[in-house]
């Protein structure tokens, strides 16, 4: 069954990516900046190039913490993101539906969905957040403040991993202004820095937006 549900859910991206279907309306992550205060944080980011790559351990970013109740940071996002959300009494999302903007599939499983970090958390190691405490990484890790947590398709985001969108980019082309505007905003609040070509990837995102 779930290999039918994928199977459906590629010929829609594809149709979608096309131009064939509108997107489905989707829940969005809170406070994605304007293309011009985008750009105003971006130009002021500082450009350094990334550090201690080879002592990042996921470990050392505390997540998921219970945010309401017996709602951890994962369930509550995925109620924030989903449509006709139903959970059971420990919180764990029973059905509902899912858009997932990066790649235009829609999902009725959880099971389908990962969480992600707009900026990686080892992206956000080597751009910083090794000098930060790990009661500051715990924050970050679980930030639902800022447009940093995102209800994806669990393979995207796999397939996404650590990169920067230097060598990583959503395949919806038109989602790609609103992701470049929330990357910046993270780094941005966060005071993460940012290396030259990602800054230059994150120029041409935002050159995409209306």
């Amino acid at each position: 069954m779930r290999v039918v549900t994928r199977l459906l859910a590629t010929v829609a991206t594809a149709a979608i990516a096309a131009g064939l279907l509108a997107s489905p309306a989707q829940a969005t992550p809170p406070n994605i900046p304007t293309k011009a205060t985008a750009q105003t944080e971006l130009n002021s980011l500082t450009v350094a190039a990334e550090a201690n790559a080879s002592t990042y351990d996921r470990d050392l970013f505390p997540h998921w913490i219970t945010i309401s109740g017996t709602c951890n940071t994962r369930e509550t996002v995925l109620k924030r993101d989903g449509s006709s959300v139903v959970v059971s009494s420990a919180c764990a999302a029973t059905s509902g539906s899912w858009y997932s903007p990066y790649d235009g599939a829609t999902w009725t499983a959880a099971s389908d969905l990962d969480i992600d970090h707009v900026v990686p958390l080892a992206e956000a190691w080597r751009s910083g957040a090794s000098a930060w405490t790990t009661a500051k990484r715990q924050l970050f890790a679980n930030d639902l403040t800022r447009p940093q947590l995102i209800a994806v398709t669990d393979n995207v985001n796999q397939s996404k991993s650590d990169q920067d969108p230097s060598t990583w980019q959503p395949s919806v082309s038109s989602y790609k202004c609103t992701y470049a505007r929330m990357w910046i905003a993270v780094k941005y609040y966060w005071a993460l820095k940012l290396q030259s070509t990602e800054k230059t990837a994150l120029q041409t995102m935002l050159n995409t937006c209306s």
